[in-house]
């Protein structure tokens, strides 16, 4: 394990603080466009799942819920008309979860608000970690 010094601890408290900010705004934003935090981050888990779309276990580990918490969450973006349900075509046990055309359209004004945020904390927004890693060197042009 890394022996931390007085930067690290300071660096680390930084990027909390500024993934608080980020949390703070990212709830104001959603409840502004009548979702709540957690419906923008499983129509974010949909979008970003690619082609069929996810199950809804697979929904639960990205959220870090229950499976019948996710299904209570998918329950009420259905009937709020974000999303839809329909049978695996390869699997009819399984249920695959996709976007409506509404919950598309509210998904890309969340998604720009969430960028438009991540870009106002700028570095204070990249963890520690990483911020500490040498920049690759540019490859130079010859003249």
């Amino acid at each position: 394990m890394k022996r931390l010094r007085d930067r690290d601890y300071h660096a680390l408290a930084q990027w909390r603080h500024a993934l608080r900010r980020f949390l703070s705004a990212s709830e104001s934003i959603t409840r502004s466009l009548g979702v709540s935090p957690t419906q923008y981050q499983l129509l974010l888990f949909v979008r970003g799942a690619g082609d069929g779309g996810p199950a809804i276990a697979e929904l639960a580990e990205r959220l870090q819920v229950r499976h019948q918490s996710a299904v209570g969450l998918v329950d009420r973006c259905e009937a709020a008309g974000l999303v839809r349900r329909r049978r695996d075509p390869a699997n009819r046990r399984r249920v695959l979860i996709s976007l409506t055309r509404r919950g598309s359209t509210l998904l890309a004004r969340l998604a720009s608000e969430h960028y438009r945020t991540i870009e106002n904390l700028g570095v204070a927004f990249v963890p520690p970690s990483l911020a500490r890693r040498p920049r690759p060197a540019t490859a130079r042009r010859p003249s």
